[in-house]
């Protein structure tokens, strides 16, 4: 019985360090990188992506709908679980390890002693929503309801 492969498992392939592509996010803060490693995170589907946060970066509350599986690939890791930022609920996870996030639970981040990046594990479509809306760099500057900011409508 022949199985059907997963987006962009069809055939082997190595992705050196040199030839990751790093790119803004909107929803992440400025400095913030994201580079889609394997699979399509806008569509259901299996994906694999790593996140390079600049240190002293925060990223504040916000949960994903998905569950994911976070490597830390470097740096030092530091996430909090709540939907407030609060540094005593903040845990530090070396390179090499691996956490396992339930989808819809709020977290935040901080690159508190320096740049990090974690590798992250997920079925999509990647999904985050900020717990204030203050906080979401894609609404950054837009006026109007929090609805028409989400679709970057602008009244």
């Amino acid at each position: 019985m022949t199985r059907k492969h997963q987006p962009d498992e069809d055939r082997f392939r190595a992705i050196l360090p040199e030839d990751i592509a790093w790119k803004p996010f909107p929803a992440f803060p400025s400095g913030a990188r994201l580079a889609v490693m394997v699979g399509h995170p806008t569509e259901s589907g299996p994906y694999v992506v790593r996140v390079k946060v600049p240190g002293g970066t925060k990223l504040m509350p916000h949960r994903h709908p998905e569950d994911r599986i976070y490597t830390v690939m470097s740096g030092v890791f530091y996430i909090g679980l709540g939907e407030t930022f609060d540094d005593d609920k903040m845990q530090a996870f070396p390179p090499g390890s691996v956490l396992v996030l339930p989808g819809d639970t709020w977290h935040f981040h901080w690159a508190k002693s320096g740049e990090y990046v974690t590798q992250v594990s997920a079925s999509g479509p990647l999904g985050l929503e900020y717990r204030d809306s203050d906080d979401d760099p894609r609404l950054a500057g837009l006026t109007g309801t929090r609805d028409q900011r989400l679709l970057g409508i602008d009244r």
